[in-house]
């Protein structure tokens, strides 16, 4: 069965509604881009990098409120210092594998150097995250260039996001089967209005036999053999990024509690967030205006924090969504060494769940 999305696949799960697209481009104003490496000479690559952009182009001169939460701190997510400073994120996102996060940062700093955008002046603290795609990508070869990451800003735009084997996710594997992007939306109508919520995944992490797909135990019931679990002992290091985003006026505090319920997602599937991984979950808001600069008080809207709990459960099954979108649209990839990542047996897990159901 060729990839597609979970509720193509005729699975649902949740109760919220989702977006016209769900994906976290539902969000007004979020733009997403790839660059994704395949080449087997001179060396082999399955590597890539993602770009998110809060407000688009508007992205470096209007900033959004964000926190974060490091569920495990084996990794690495740039800027973030400066977020827990401000509460603000001046630039967009990008998502990488795990040696070329300092290359992916500095070409993002030139990149708005060359265009003039006026904070760079003083400071520019790009916010840059990683997993481990070495199992398939011969990741000591330091593959992409800053043109990649010039690359994937130019293609991010609004609409359908390209998921599974695209961008940062190209060399990841998720419950040792095929893993990388994967995205979806919820719209939450809460007593202060209605807002739009969407998480996209970088997915590397997890066992298969704890696996779950709307509490059913698909990984056991798949089993280690078909398809074959890629590697005779796993590897160390294991990870996931999660990015949140919203269009209601939420101060940073909110976001870095928004970004905590990104664990409740992940431990759904049956991420447990292991010594060895790098769990780190951003949660951004546009729903108020943060001008780079300003001489006057600037009006600021939120959220009560008693109205919060619908957003937590939306984050959660975006989360959730997400990630097994990326498993869905992921395809089995041979890589470094002749290692093959396997993709989740679609017909199968339809099989499974509604059997369960």
């Amino acid at each position: 069965m060729p990839s597609k999305r979970l509720r193509e696949l005729g699975i649902t799960i949740g109760h919220f509604p989702t977006g016209p697209l769900n994906a976290i481009t539902d969000v007004n104003g979020v733009a997403v881009g790839h660059a994704t490496l395949i080449h087997d000479q001179p060396r082999v690559a399955r590597t890539g990098i993602t770009m998110i952009l809060p407000r688009g182009q508007q992205t470096w001169t209007d900033y959004a409120f964000a926190g974060f939460y490091a569920q495990n701190g084996n990794g690495e997510m740039t800027g973030t210092h400066w977020i827990a400073e401000t509460g603000l994120l001046c630039s967009p996102i990008g998502i990488t594998n795990t040696f070329q996060v300092g290359m992916v940062r500095d070409a993002l700093i030139e990149y708005a150097v060359e265009r003039g955008y006026p904070q760079t002046e003083s400071s520019d603290l790009p916010v840059v995250a990683e997993t481990y795609d070495g199992w398939l990508n011969d990741i000591a070869a330091f593959h992409l260039t800053k043109e990649h990451v010039f690359a994937a800003l130019r293609d991010a735009k609004s609409g359908p996001v390209a998921e599974g084997n695209v961008g940062g996710g190209t060399g990841m594997t998720c419950h040792e089967f095929k893993g990388g992007i994967g995205s979806a939306s919820r719209i939450v109508d809460s007593p202060s209005g209605t807002f739009t919520l969407g998480a996209l995944v970088q997915a590397n992490y997890g066992d298969r036999l704890l696996l779950r797909v709307d509490g059913i135990p698909v990984g056991r019931l798949i089993g280690s053999q078909e398809p074959p679990i890629p590697w005779p002992e796993p590897p160390v290091m294991n990870s996931i990024i999660v990015v949140i985003a919203t269009d209601a006026p939420l101060l940073p505090v909110q976001c870095t509690r928004l970004a905590r319920r990104a664990s409740v997602g992940l431990a759904r599937v049956g991420g447990i967030s292991s010594n060895a991984d790098g769990d780190i979950f951003l949660a951004f808001a546009t729903g108020n205006t943060m001008p780079y600069e300003s001489d006057d008080l600037i009006p600021l809207r939120m959220v009560p924090h008693e109205h919060l709990s619908l957003f937590f459960e939306a984050a959660a099954e975006a989360v959730q969504e997400a990630i097994l979108n990326a498993l869905t649209m992921a395809e089995t990839m041979t890589g470094f060494e002749d290692r093959i990542a396997y993709a989740l047996p679609l017909k199968r897990l339809v099989e499974i769940v509604h059997q369960y159901r």
